[in-house]
């Protein structure tokens, strides 16, 4: 598919990413422990009932600029160990508050790196989770992992410890790129780690990958993600890195190295986009790519998928996201509450036994209204506000409201051929649309109409 220069050039500008709505630089520090303490208690009633568990684990033993996480460098093992003791604490705290009827339908290990701690440690964790609740049936356990970091002893290990999904972070398979973000490269071939996984039953595999890095061309991207179209994961991403060092300062070494400019980067993500397309991969949202009969594939041709900080998940196996650990992010039905960034200030808080909580935001009805409509875009390619109304049981006039919306904000869309529109209330995605898919949705957002925040650009 052809990309023309000019939708490039008009299109390229900084829109946020919609991980959440509204986006985390909304986050305040008024809202505070009490305030989490609340919201747990009203999320028994919340939807969706399913309980999703995201641990935080803030270290890596080597920081690749490339990095826009919050982490630290630490090879202190008992450091390590001793905060993951705090995360136990945590995670009973919160458990004494949730109804013990709900059940668990994701658990989720993110950094960080988790794969650094040592596997009885995790294990240690993961033993506590499933003492202390019940689980859907055929729930998604998942970890991040470093593939340098794995060996064939601790990949068993963890899936006896019940993880189901492994994502990698291979993010190029070409050395001199990974020499100049920092990065290990793995000590086996990715394709004999998979193998280690898949010699597991009823265990998927992801492969994540980073697009606009210094020295990553059209042609060695091309390269890497025909090598990954041979492993044959199970789902893969194609992150655009994110160049945001107002925020994290080790970005601009990679300033200094040279990246790629918006058009070849678009170019490398367009070309990977045929190779997996062309090779039975479905396109989920704009960077996730999965089997055709994978059950986000499934979710998507039905109009089903849905997305939280977890990431892409079905609307069966969604639920509201307890964070625990240092930086976590809960994702409660009206709330988003985030932990303290520094890990020692966790710890403390916690064998106090107080949440470290440093800021969050409480969504009034109308912003929870946005946010569905943006989900629906950003995961399904499509929403009607007709159904939207219905979701809500309110008027379609009431949820134009809530976005402030007029026909003429979509009607570029329409004429560059990126959105079809019906009636002012039925809108779908087209191919071409789905790269430019955060501008369309931004267009939904009441809140960019007097927007002063910094987001990273849309391509």
């Amino acid at each position: 598919m052809k990309i023309s220069e000019k939708l490039i050039e008009k299109y390229n500008i900084p829109v946020p990413r919609y991980t959440s709505y509204p986006p985390a630089n909304y986050f305040h520090s008024e809202f505070g422990e009490k305030e989490y303490v609340e919201a747990i208690e009203a999320s028994n009633s919340g939807w969706p009932q399913n309980i999703s568990i995201y641990v935080h684990v803030p270290f890596c033993t080597k920081m690749c600029h490339f990095c826009g996480c919050n982490t630290q460098f630490t090879r202190d093992t008992d450091r390590m160990c001793t905060y993951m003791e705090a995360v136990k604490k945590e995670i009973l705290m919160v458990k004494k508050m949730l109804d013990p009827v709900r059940k668990v339908s994701q658990v989720h290990w993110g950094g960080g790196t988790p794969n650094s701690l040592p596997v009885e440690t995790i294990r240690d964790i993961m033993d506590t989770i499933h003492e202390n609740f019940e689980f859907i049936d055929k729930p998604e356990i998942a970890i991040e992992c470093h593939p340098a970091m794995l060996d064939e002893k601790y990949t068993e290990q963890l899936v006896q410890a019940g993880f189901n999904r492994f994502s990698l972070g291979i993010q190029d398979f070409k050395q001199e790129v990974l020499d100049n973000v920092n990065r290990d490269a793995p000590k086996v071939p990715v394709k004999e780690i998979v193998g280690w996984i898949r010699s597991h039953e009823n265990t998927g595999v992801n492969l994540d990958f980073i697009y606009g890095l210094p020295f990553q061309d059209i042609k060695s991207f091309s390269e890497t993600i025909e090598k990954a179209v041979d492993i044959s994961p199970d789902r893969l991403v194609t992150f655009s890195y994110a160049h945001v060092p107002w925020i994290k300062k080790a970005q601009k070494i990679l300033e200094k190295r040279g990246l790629p400019e918006a058009d070849e980067k678009l170019r490398m993500f367009l070309e990977g986009y045929k190779i997996l397309t062309e090779n039975g991969y479905t396109a989920i949202g704009l960077d996730h790519f999965a089997k055709a009969n994978d059950e986000l594939s499934v979710a998507l041709k039905n109009r089903k998928l849905h997305r939280n900080f977890q990431g892409y998940c079905t609307r069966e196996t969604t639920g509201q996201v307890y964070a625990f650990g240092a930086t976590g992010i809960s994702q409660l039905e009206g709330v988003y509450a985030q932990n303290g960034k520094v890990p020692d200030v966790y710890l403390e808080r916690i064998n106090k036994g107080q949440f470290n909580i440093e800021k969050g935001y409480k969504l009034n009805t109308g912003e929870k209204i946005v946010r569905h409509v943006i989900t629906e875009i950003m995961c399904n390619e499509f929403v009607s506000f007709e159904e939207t109304a219905r979701f809500f049981t309110i008027s379609v006039s009431d949820v134009k409201q809530a976005l402030h919306f007029e026909e003429k904000q979509m009607e570029s869309f329409v004429v560059d051929g990126l959105l079809q529109m019906e009636q002012g209330s039925v809108f779908k995605v087209t191919d071409a649309g789905r790269f430019f898919i955060r501008n369309i949705a931004s267009k939904f957002d009441p809140n960019l109409t007097n927007e002063n925040k910094r987001f990273s650009k849309a391509l």
